[in-house]
Order: structure tokens, then sequence, then C-alpha cells
């Protein structure tokens, strides 16, 4: 189970300020592509799952993860959801993207996984993505990621933190963000469901 603190900065303008202030506790910047399957009948979404490719472009070399992901849920800027996750050979997950079938062959625990449980027979289908960059930050004794968003129809801007102590670490962020005059709000949906509503969260 990944337990995350999800809060939305509203604009640009905003995402540019944080950056800045947590710029001194900067540790790298990831751009992400991120592209998302489901079987072809419906398998996985008729179960609230769905199988994800993540490319990380920039890192050295390129590497690639695939990510069973199911069952979220996200209350009052926390969000809880089931998740298995594998790095596969980063060719392989490019030729995937070009052709979702060639998922069916790939030889991972992950993908097997998607394909038993789940009762995927006819294969996977793509159902498209966007792009992400994350900037990472060591602060507080947490690991802060502050997300741009980049949909087809608009950008997103985002703090995350993985913890087990989601609403101690959450009473941090939103102090930080308030002695700095931060708008913010927590966020209700995840990416992916913003992606699949082809809308930007209000």
């Amino acid at each position: 189970m990944e337990v995350e603190v999800k809060l939305r900065l509203p604009d640009s303008a905003t995402h540019r300020k944080v950056l800045s202030l947590l710029s001194p506790f900067h540790t790298k910047t990831h751009h992400q592509r991120n592209s998302f399957y489901d079987g072809a009948a419906g398998e996985l979404s008729s179960r609230r799952a769905v199988l994800r490719l993540r490319f990380y472009e920039n890192s050295q070399p390129s590497k690639c993860f695939i990510c069973l992901k199911a069952k979220a849920v996200i209350v009052d800027g926390v969000s809880r959801v089931e998740e298995d996750e594998e790095e596969v050979d980063f060719e392989v997950g490019l030729q995937c993207l070009e052709d979702a079938t060639k998922l069916v062959d790939v030889d991972s625990r992950v993908a097997r996984r998607a394909r038993e449980e789940f009762g995927v027979k006819a294969g996977f289908v793509g159902l498209g993505g966007f792009r992400n960059v994350r900037n990472v930050y060591e602060w507080n004794g947490v690991k802060l990621e502050v997300d741009e968003t980049v949909y087809d129809f608009g950008t997103c801007y985002e703090i995350e933190c993985e913890s087990s102590e989601p609403e101690k670490v959450k009473g941090m962020i939103e102090e930080f963000l308030k002695e700095n005059e931060i708008e913010y709000s927590y966020s209700q949906v995840s990416k992916f469901a913003t992606f699949r509503s082809g809308k930007l969260p209000q």
C-alpha cells in the first residue's frame, strides 16, 4: 500500500515560488513520461486498476518502470493505493509504448500479475498518457516531490510526499506553505483520474 500526501498548487506562479523556497534542499529533477494500459476487455478498469509504464527520460541510462495500481482512494489530501512496481528494459518499454499488444510478451512479474490475477485474455490496449516534471527535495527529514504535470488539456501543479505518517507530514507541509503565504488545496483526484476526465480539477 502506497500512502502519500498530495497537495495541489493553483498555478505556475505558485509552483515557481515553491521551487524557489525549496531550492536549497533540491536533490534531483526527473522528466517522466507516463503511459497507461487496460485489458482489451476492460479487465483492469472494471476492478479499479490500471497498468502504467513510466519512462525516466533524463536519467543515465534511461529507465522504465512498469506499475500495477489498484483501488486508489484520496481523502483530505492523503492518497492510498495498492501498488506493485518493477523496472523493465527501457527499449522493451518503448516497444510497448509503440504497440500495446507487446505487453503480453514482456518478461515481468508485474505484467504477469496483471494478466493472471485480472484475467487479461486478449492482451492490453493503450489509454494514452501525460508527461511530468518532478523536482525532488530532502526537506526536514522527508522527501518532497513537486510536480508539474502536462496534459493535452492543461497543466497541474502538486506537492507529494510518501510517508507512513501522512497526517504528521501533511501538517508539516501545510505549516510551511502557510508561513510563506502559499495558496494550496487538498488534491481530490489522482493524476490518472484527471487524465481520464479530460479536464483540470476545479
